[in-house]
């Protein structure tokens, strides 16, 4: 989002700006605009949607050690977190260089694809209930690249050593 508005008022510096660059400039801050809205609502509903998310966790796998639960818990917070940031500004290559880069490693050497699946899948169903579809539109590409990184890339390399 920044490099959008910075190339516009570079470009800007020895004349004004033709129709069709000020059209792109209104469609840039109206998309601001709306991208601030859904930061702001991911901000103050984090406690209630993984709330919701750590009590099916417990019941979905009352087994299963707490510490392992709370650290897959941690993960998609901190991927909500940076996803929210990273639509904020509208730049996949800031999620992928905060996150993914480091947290794919954590989560590649814990075996913990079913547990981090389940907390996706609430994750996702949460947000679809809570934001409009429009706003899910501009938040789900940072969501499906976490899924693909953090959780098909390990499957399948598992499934590659295994020799399936």
């Amino acid at each position: 989002m920044q490099k959008d508005f910075e190339t516009l008022f570079y470009e800007a510096e020895d004349h004004y700006l033709p129709s069709s660059d000020l059209a792109s400039l209104k469609d840039s801050a109206n998309t601001l605009k709306k991208r601030l809205e859904i930061y702001q609502s991911l901000r103050d509903q984090e406690i209630p949607i993984f709330q919701f998310i750590a009590d099916n966790l417990v019941a979905t796998f009352p087994n299963e050690d707490n510490q392992r639960l709370e650290k897959g818990l941690k993960h998609w917070m901190s991927v909500m977190r940076y996803s929210a940031m990273a639509m904020l500004l509208n730049n996949p290559d800031y999620f992928r260089h905060r996150i993914l880069e480091w947290l794919t490693d954590i989560v590649q050497a814990q075996d913990m694809v079913t547990i981090e699946n389940h907390i996706f899948e609430n994750l996702k169903q949460g947000l679809e209930e809570m934001l409009s579809p429009e706003q899910m539109q501009l938040l789900n590409p940072f969501l499906e690249q976490a899924k693909i990184t953090l959780l098909e890339t390990k499957s399948q390399s598992k499934t590659l050593m295994l020799g399936e």
